[in-house]
C-alpha cells in the first residue's frame, strides 16, 4: 500500500477530535476566547444538549475584518508572540479551536471592534469558508455553532443524553465563572436560565467567596475554611470543606492554576493526602483552590484540551497544598458540618410514616382502653440508660457553659453518647470515635518527638498467625518499635509481644497484632512502614480508645470534651466519621413549635 497525503478537510476533522470531544468542549473553547478578549460579560445559550445550537455572546474587544478571516485558519492566534510557548498568560494559545469547530459543524462569527463603523460576519460550513461580509453588531463577538458533528455523524453516536450533555456544559461554565469572579456569566439551557452571575468586585478573597457562594450555595458559610499560603513564588488561596462535609464524587473539587480550570493528578492526589486521616476513603471533599505561580514553571501545552498541566517542581506544589490543608483543619477547632445537624433534626421531626412514640398509633387517646394506652409508658424505656451526674457534679457544671465550645457534660446515653450543654444549644458526642481521634493524635505527636512511650508486659503475649503474616511483622519489627510495639518471632507462625504503646492502656493485644498484620500485607513490599506509620497508628488508636458501652463519670466526660477542644482534627475520627453533632437551641425550639 502506497503512502499518500490526506486532504486538508480530513486532517481538520481528525484534529478536531482532540479539541472538540463533546458540546461542553465547544462551550469551553468559546468562553475562553471571550475571556482572553477582555470580556466583562459572557452570555451562553445552548439547545439540544449543545448539539443543535451553542451561542456565546461577549462584550470583549472584538475583531477586525483581517483578524476574523485569520481566526478560522488553523494555528492562527493572537495570544502568543513569535515562538514563545513557555510563558503562556492566556487561556487559549494553540489556534485550533475555531477551525476545529468549523470543520465538524456550521460556524457563524459576528464581531466588531469599538472603533469600527460596522461589524463583520464570517461563516464556516463543515470546513467550507465564506468570505467576511459587513454586519450589524455591538462591540464584542457573537459565535453560533449549529448542528455540531453533522459533518462527522459517527461522533453523534458517542454523545450522551441531552440531560448529561447539559450537565457537562453547566459544569464547564461554573468552573470558568469561579476562575473569573469579576466577569458576569449567564447560562440558558433548553430555554431555561440555569444561572445569572453578576461580576463581583472588591477585594479578591471576598469577591471569590461571593462567587463561590453563588455557585455552591449558602452552605459554604458553615462548612468551608479559608486558605492563604505562599512558598517560593507559589501562592495558594481558596476555601476547603470541613472533613465532615463531603460528597460521593469529586465533581465539587474546583482547582485553578493561573486562572485556568484544570484536572491535574498531582493536585488531586495532594487533596486526597491532605484529607487522608480525616475523611473516609470513599468520600470526596468540597474544595475551591486558586494556585498562582510563574507561567514558566508550568507546562500547559500537554493536551489540546488544555485541562492537563505539568509542574516544573511538582513536589513543591504538592507539599504546599498538603501542609496548607492539614494546618487549616488543625487550626479550625471543633466544628461539625451543618448537614449532620440537619439530618439529626430530620430524624427527630414527626412524620406520618414514622414509627415509635411520634407515630399516630402511639399517641394516647382518652377514649382508648387502658391496655391500648400502655405503649406510652413503654416509650420511656430508652431513657432507662440515662446516667445522671451526681448532685455535686451538676453544681460544678451549672456555671457559664458558653466559655467551652463543646459545653459541659450533662449525661451519658446508652453508655456511648455524651450529651453536653453549650451556651446556645447542645452537643452529642460519640465517646469511642472522639477518644480514637485523641489517641491517634497523641501517637502521631509521639512519633514526631522520637517514638511512642512503651510499657513492658509482665508476661509476653504470644499471638498465633499465618506464617507469612508473622514473617511480615518480624521484618517490620524495628519500625513497629517506633510506635511502641515491641515483638519478636516465637517459632513458626507466631510472634511474642513484649512491650506495647503506653498510650493505649488496657486493650486486646492479639486483636491489634492481627489487624496490623493485615494492614502491612496490603502494603507494597518495597514500601517502608515508616511511610505508612500514620495508617498503622490509626489502627492502634482504634484498639486503644474508650470502647462503646463503657460508663463514664462526669469528670471523665468533661475531660474528654476539653481534650477534644485542644486536639487537632477532633471533629472526626480516623475513619472520617463525625465525633459529635451540634444542635442549636433555635433548631430544638422549632421541633417543639416554640418558634
Amino acid at each position: 500500500m502506497s503512502v499518500r497525503r490526506l486532504p486538508d478537510h480530513v486532517v481538520d476533522r481528525i484534529a478536531a477530535g482532540e479539541v472538540v470531544e463533546r458540546p461542553a468542549s465547544v462551550v469551553k473553547e468559546l468562553v475562553e476566547n471571550a475571556l482572553d478578549a477582555g470580556a466583562r460579560s459572557v452570555d451562553i445559550v445552548c439547545e439540544g444538549g449543545g448539539q443543535r445550537l451553542i451561542r456565546v455572546v461577549d462584550d470583549g474587544s472584538g475583531m477586525s475584518r483581517e483578524d476574523v478571516s485569520l481566526a478560522i485558519e488553523r494555528h492562527a492566534t493572537s495570544k502568543i508572540e513569535g515562538d514563545n510557548i513557555v510563558d503562556i498568560r492566556t487561556l487559549g494559545f494553540r489556534g485550533e479551536a475555531l477551525p476545529s469547530i468549523g470543520s465538524v459543524a456550521r460556524l457563524s462569527i459576528v464581531t466588531r471592534t469599538q472603533d469600527a463603523d460596522n461589524g463583520w460576519r464570517v461563516e464556516v460550513d463543515a470546513g467550507n469558508v465564506s468570505p467576511p461580509v459587513p454586519a450589524a453588531s455591538n462591540t464584542g463577538t457573537r459565535v453560533e455553532v449549529a448542528d455540531l458533528f453533522y459533518a462527522t455523524p459517527a461522533r453523534l453516536k458517542f454523545l450522551k443524553s441531552e440531560t448529561s450533555e447539559n450537565q457537562a456544559i453547566a459544569d464547564i461554565v461554573r468552573r470558568l465563572a469561579l476562575a473569573h469572579h469579576d466577569v458576569a456569566f449567564a447560562l440558558t439551557v433548553a430555554e431555561r436560565n440555569l444561572f445569572s452571575l453578576p461580576g463581583e468586585s472588591g477585594p479578591s478573597e471576598e469577591a471569590r467567596y461571593r462567587r463561590l457562594a453563588a455557585v455552591l450555595g449558602s452552605d459554604i458559610e458553615d462548612n468551608m475554611l479559608p486558605i492563604d499560603v505562599a512558598r517560593e513564588g507559589v501562592e495558594l488561596t481558596g476555601f476547603v470543606g470541613l472533613p465532615t462535609w463531603h460528597r460521593a464524587n469529586a465533581r465539587q473539587q474546583y482547582i485553578f492554576v493561573n486562572g485556568r480550570p484544570v484536572r491535574d493528578k498531582t493536585l488531586s492526589g495532594a487533596i486526597r493526602a491532605g484529607y487522608m486521616d480525616v475523611m473516609a476513603r470513599d468520600r470526596h471533599p468540597v474544595v475551591a483552590l486558586w494556585l498562582s505561580l510563574p507561567p514558566r514553571s508550568i507546562d500547559v501545552n500537554v493536551h489540546p484540551a488544555k485541562t492537563e498541566i505539568r509542574f516544573r517542581d511538582a513536589g513543591l506544589v504538592r507539599g504546599l497544598l498538603v501542609s496548607a490543608l492539614r494546618r487549616a483543619f488543625a487550626g479550625s477547632g471543633p466544628a461539625s458540618a451543618a448537614s449532620h445537624a440537619d439530618a439529626a433534626l430530620a430524624a427527630f421531626s414527626a412524620g406520618p410514616a414514622r414509627s415509635g412514640w411520634n407515630s399516630p398509633s402511639w399517641r394516647p387517646d382518652a377514649t382508648q382502653p387502658a391496655a391500648a394506652r400502655q405503649g406510652f409508658a413503654e416509650a420511656q424505656r430508652p431513657f432507662d440508660d440515662l446516667q445522671a451526674p451526681s448532685a455535686a457534679a451538676v453544681d460544678d457544671m451549672a456555671g457559664d457553659t458558653s466559655s467551652w465550645p463543646l459545653g459541659a457534660a450533662r449525661a451519658q446515653l446508652h453508655e456511648n453518647y455524651i450529651v453536653a450543654q453549650t451556651g446556645d444549644g447542645l452537643v452529642i458526642v460519640d465517646q469511642h470515635a472522639a477518644h480514637e481521634r485523641l489517641v491517634y493524635e497523641r501517637l502521631k505527636k509521639a512519633l514526631e518527638t522520637g517514638g511512642a512511650a512503651r510499657q513492658m508486659l509482665l508476661i509476653p503475649e504470644v499471638v498465633d498467625l499465618p506464617p507469612e503474616d508473622a514473617d511480615r511483622l518480624v521484618e517490620r519489627a524495628d519500625e513497629l518499635a517506633d510506635l511502641g510495639l515491641v515483638l519478636e518471632a516465637f517459632g513458626r507462625g507466631a510472634v511474642a509481644v513484649r512491650e506495647v504503646p503506653a498510650l493505649l492502656g488496657d486493650f486486646d493485644v492479639g486483636s491489634l497484632v492481627r489487624d496490623l498484620a493485615e494492614d502491612i500485607a496490603d502494603m507494597d513490599t518495597t514500601t517502608r512502614l515508616a511511610e505508612k506509620l500514620n495508617a498503622v497508628a490509626s489502627t492502634m488508636a482504634c484498639h486503644g480508645s474508650v470502647r462503646s458501652g463503657r460508663r463514664l463519670k462526669p469528670d471523665e466526660m468533661n475531660a474528654l470534651l476539653r481534650e477534644m477542644e485542644a486536639t487537632p482534627n477532633a471533629s472526626q475520627c480516623n475513619h472520617g466519621r463525625p465525633t459529635f453533632i451540634e444542635l442549636k437551641l433555635a433548631d430544638i425550639e422549632r421541633l417543639f413549635g416554640r418558634r
